[in-house]
């Protein structure tokens, strides 16, 4: 008993200093010096401190235990990986996990090369090819919204030129007064008054086919001017065919004239709406609207005689 007295004794009369650091035993996974020595980190020189490695440092050792990772890739540093298209490396083993999110770059779409669909935007028009002139005067009589729809991007002026010339030369027929001031004039002068009728409704149709494409730019229409003015000038000869043939025989003032004249402007008015609403990607309210102006001008010059 006395000599562990002793022995317990002249140990502690040891000065702090002199008695041995007695290091804590290193982390799980923590990798010692060269020597065998303690771990030479950022406080080896600090007694105070404590001697194992910082705990980032000790992280970057740790393997996975299936936990989410929020603070990056632990692997980042030592298996640098280049970045895919889709804004996260290849052989990523936290892409798409649950629990795990993937970053995106600003205007980078994860689901598609952009060519979604939009809410308000109207569907591109399939292109078709040319009509020919036959198909397109019969389409316009018989199958409009098709035929609206193929030659919304194709200029009309061939077709639309001709008929309208021709439509004017027989206008000059269908009222009653100037048809006796041209029957009982000489051939030359007659022939010139014809002439100078035909190129007028040319000039006519071409200016109202303006303002309805016009009218139509400015409710929000995106078509072209060249079919809108072009089938605007067609509608507009068209549908007063059958009342001027009526007229050459009956007189622009006949009942049945009359009738047909309104009949058919009601046509002119349902094929021009059809005719800017898919020109121009319009609902048939603003198409109507676009084609008022024209509408209301050739029931006050054609179909009534008013002006």
């Amino acid at each position: 008993m006395a000599g562990f007295r002793i022995g317990r004794g002249r140990g502690n009369n040891r000065t702090p200093q002199q008695q041995p650091q007695q290091a804590p035993p290193p982390p799980h996974g923590q990798q010692y010096g060269q020597y065998g020595g303690q771990y030479a980190g950022p406080y080896a020189g600090d007694r105070t401190a404590p001697s194992y490695p910082p705990q980032q440092q000790w992280q970057q050792h740790q393997q996975p235990h299936g936990e989410p990772e929020y603070f990056g890739d632990p692997y980042a540093q030592a298996h640098p990986q280049q970045p895919q298209p889709g804004g996260y490396a290849a052989g990523d083993p936290y892409a798409d996990n649950p629990g795990h999110t993937r970053a995106f770059s600003v205007g980078d779409d994860p689901y598609g090369d952009g060519a979604t669909y939009r809410a308000g935007a109207a569907p591109a028009a399939p292109a078709g090819p040319r009509l020919h002139w036959k198909e397109l005067l019969s389409g316009i009589v018989l199958r409009p919204g098709p035929t609206f729809l193929q030659m919304r991007d194709h200029p009309v002026w061939g077709p639309a030129l001709t008929v309208t010339f021709l439509y004017g030369l027989l206008a000059i027929f269908g009222f009653d007064e100037t048809r006796k001031e041209a029957i009982s004039a000489p051939f030359a002068t007659a022939l010139v008054s014809v002439l100078i009728t035909g190129v007028v409704f040319v000039i006519g149709g071409l200016i109202l086919g303006a303002v309805t494409h016009t009218l139509a730019r400015q409710l929000g229409g995106d078509g072209s001017w060249q079919p809108t003015v072009g089938l605007s000038m067609l509608i507009m000869s068209l549908t007063d065919a059958p009342r001027l043939v009526f007229a050459l025989f009956l007189g622009g003032e006949n009942s049945l004239v009359q009738v047909v004249g309104w009949v058919t402007w009601l046509a002119a008015g349902a094929l021009f709406t059809s005719m800017v609403s898919k020109s121009h990607d319009l609902p048939w309210p603003k198409a109507l609207g676009a084609s008022a102006i024209q509408l209301i001008a050739l029931l006050s010059i054609i179909k009534l005689g008013t002006i």
